[in-house]
């Protein structure tokens, strides 16, 4: 089949399918904040329970991406698509019907393997469906419209949970999967790697996943039992020990998930640091100013989700032409000054007062969040796929998409450690204040450091350039 031209309609209807698989993986991400001091209330959770509920998802979603990019450029990247996005309305089922805490948090942890099978095959299908000359174009505007399922996902959670119950923000997955597979079986052209091995790294992906689970074990248990604990002890060393054997196998095996050769593009490489510490700081953004609005300053759930519509807003207009201006002048800039405006903002929201206004106090530094973000995504996304050769498109979008999920991942389960919430504080006003205040500093530096990194190391004169894209 030729290649789509992004004018063309069938090239927005490929467009369309991406987006809309994307954006339940995108608002799954997010919409659980919102409702979490409900699922709390309602199941009898722990602020470890909680965050395991969060990161239940993320740990299997950045553990098997890389496996389900690698499928997708093996076996055929819409098949893999479809079959990841019928998997994460069955998980997403099983998350609406749960009974308790730990029912909850292994749904969470099979909708995270749907997850990663549709995620890296959305952009695949943009990079490997689109004319060169228009695949910045189309990927900033899927950076744009996911990203809004992402900003929007504390908003649609506040409405559900207000409306109906908590458990609608999961049943709602249903319809969306329903159109998704039916726009991608009559729109969608298939694509695959002809190169690729036929054969699954099912150890590589195994060692992997358990080693980066042990970790999160002992980083959220180290909140209830201290480091001294022998559990804590134990789960962090394995942990060490699962991700040191996970690069050991990657080295050794003749077909490894991960050829750790991609790694030898400079600008890949950057690109992916830069990603890990600026959702390492979104991650933490979103699971503690939700929280911070609701139990706090007393903000409804809805309120609370209203509280983030400006970066949907800002990121619906700008991602695609912050994409396009990468593709002209290089990502370096834009790279740089957006995560440092993000910084900005989130110091500003580190110090809302107690008995915080919208108007006055909440929506300037998440319009200054917002701007910045809408400058970084695009580019980010953009640059780190064009690093490489497109066969591996697959390979690329799950490389980035596993950095991004490991950064958030691991800031929401070190944060609470860090500034000192334990238990059920989370559910009082008064303990939770300074850790807040801790927590968003945090993130502040994470996104500084980004927008460092870029300025250092993301030099490439245009996302467009073929140049340094060492990845056999």
């Amino acid at each position: 089949m030729s290649a789509i031209g992004y004018g063309e309609a069938r090239g927005k209807w490929v467009l369309a399918t991406a987006v809309l698989g994307s954006a339940m993986v995108f608002i799954d991400g997010t919409v659980v904040n919102v409702a979490l001091p409900h699922v709390g209330e309602d199941l009898h959770a722990s602020l470890s329970g909680l965050t395991w509920t969060v990161n239940g998802y993320t740990l299997t979603l950045a553990s098997l991406i890389l496996l389900g990019g690698s499928l997708g450029d093996r076996f055929g990247r819409k098949r893999v698509f479809v079959i990841g996005v019928a998997w994460f309305a069955g998980a997403s089922l099983l998350c609406g019907l749960a009974p308790d805490v730990r029912t909850l948090i292994a749904a969470r942890a099979l909708q995270g393997v749907g997850g990663a099978l549709l995620t890296p095959g959305s952009l695949a299908l943009l990079q490997s469906s689109f004319r060169p000359e228009d695949r910045a174009r189309a990927i900033g505007a899927w950076s744009g419209l996911a990203g809004i399922a992402g900003a929007g996902g504390p908003f649609l959670g506040g409405w559900l949970v207000e409306a109906a119950s908590w458990r609608w923000i999961f049943l709602v997955n249903l319809p969306v999967a329903v159109a998704v597979v039916a726009m991608a079986a009559r729109h969608v052209p298939e694509s695959r790697d002809p190169t690729a091995s036929r054969s699954v790294d099912v150890a590589g992906a195994t060692v992997g996943a358990l080693g980066l689970g042990a970790l999160t074990e002992g980083l959220i248990g180290w909140q209830d039992h201290g480091p001294g604990s022998p559990l804590v002890l134990a789960a962090l060393a394995l942990g060490a020990v699962g991700l040191a054997g996970f690069v050991l196998r990657e080295r050794q095996a003749a077909e490894p998930m991960l050829p750790l050769g991609i790694f030898r593009s400079r600008v890949f490489s950057a690109t992916n640091a830069v990603t890990f510490v600026v959702y390492a700081a979104l991650g933490g953004v979103f699971f503690w100013l939700v929280l911070f609005l609701q139990v706090v300053a007393g903000f409804t759930p809805v309120s609370a989700g209203l509280a983030l519509i400006p970066v949907t807003v800002l990121m619906l207009v700008l991602s695609p032409r912050a994409g396009a201006l990468a593709t002209r002048t290089g990502p370096r800039l834009p790279m740089t000054v957006g995560p440092l405006l993000c910084a900005l903002g989130v110091g500003w929201l580190s110090q809302l007062p107690l008995q915080a206004s919208y108007l006055s106090d909440v929506l300037p530094p998440v319009v200054l969040f917002g701007l910045g973000l809408s400058a970084t995504v695009a580019p980010l996304t953009a640059t780190v796929l064009a690093a490489t050769a497109d066969e591996h498109a697959g390979l690329a979008s799950g490389v980035n998409n596993a950095v991004a999920r490991v950064g958030g991942l691991l800031a929401v389960a070190v944060l609470p450690l860090v500034a000192g919430l334990h238990g059920n504080a989370y559910a009082s006003p008064r303990l939770l204040v300074e850790p807040y205040r801790i927590a968003m500093a945090c993130c502040a530096g994470f996104l500084v450091l980004g927008g460092a990194l870029s300025w250092a190391f993301v030099t490439v004169p245009a996302v467009g350039m073929p140049a340094d894209r060492e990845s056999g």
